[in-house]
């Protein structure tokens, strides 16, 4: 299993830069998680758009899904100049059903519910979802192959419920989008020191900080997460394969 971070900000992306995504590769199967604002054009130095595979998405807030329609409209011209792709399914809850419905698009794209406490094979992945807790409906993902595991929380405040869905994950990619001084004012985000609770009590092998905030030094994020988990951990590195076979 190869995971790729495609953009690491929160909310909208830096200059030249993405909102929180990744991909994720396993002998040949190439799924997006989460398609926020400029996720398309930092996906493509890597796999050409027409070699994706699957997209699962985690919720509808706009630094998620805003470049969905751009990869439908990706499918649909190859389809007009004669050189259609399969239908890609993307994966997303069905609780705002407005919003599931426009994952479907014509021959190009089909919306696929998941639930949480569900399990899918999505190509070679086992995954399963556990509820975060954010303003919207929101879930965190476990991508596992073999006794191997990958977890994404997703947007999340603190929750009791992902310390046992992240248990003895070999990745922990973990959203880290305020300051200590912002604990309990901006709801449904996690401070670097919560990031760090949450990969100690999970015993993770290691934990990687995304779905960052575009203000202040997000080293001292990752320091105050570094205080509480004593195992390795940074911040997401667009473009580096964190990996293990």
């Amino acid at each position: 299993m190869n995971i790729i971070p495609l953009g690491i900000w929160g909310g909208y992306p830096k200059a030249n830069s993405a909102t929180s995504s990744f991909l994720i590769e396993h002998e040949g199967f190439h799924c997006l998680i989460d398609c926020g604002s400029g996720v398309l054009a930092s996906l493509q130095n890597y796999i050409a758009l027409e070699q994706l595979d699957a997209v699962v998405i985690s919720h509808y807030h706009a630094d998620h899904i805003a470049d969905i329609g751009s990869l439908q409209y990706s499918r649909l011209i190859q389809y007009y100049l004669g050189q259609p792709s399969p239908v890609l399914p993307i994966y997303g809850h069905a609780r705002d059903k407005q919003q599931f419905a426009k994952l479907t698009h014509s021959q190009q794209t089909r919306g696929i519910e998941i639930k949480e406490q569900q399990t899918k094979q999505i190509g070679p992945f086992t995954v399963t979802f556990c509820p975060t807790v954010h303003p919207v409906y929101c879930l965190a993902i476990k991508f596992s192959v073999g006794h191997q595991s990958a977890v994404f929380t997703a947007d999340t405040e603190w929750s009791d419920k992902l310390v046992s869905f992240a248990e003895g994950a070999d990745l922990l990619f973990s959203e880290a989008n305020l300051y200590e001084e912002h604990i309990g004012v901006s709801p449904g985000h996690l401070a670097g020191s919560q990031a760090g609770k949450l990969a100690n009590e999970a015993k993770v092998g290691q934990l990687i900080l995304t779905h960052l905030p575009h203000h202040g030094n997000i080293e001292d994020i990752l320091q105050e997460a570094q205080n509480v988990f004593k195992g390795p951990a940074e911040i997401a590195e667009v473009g580096k394969n964190y990996s293990f076979s």
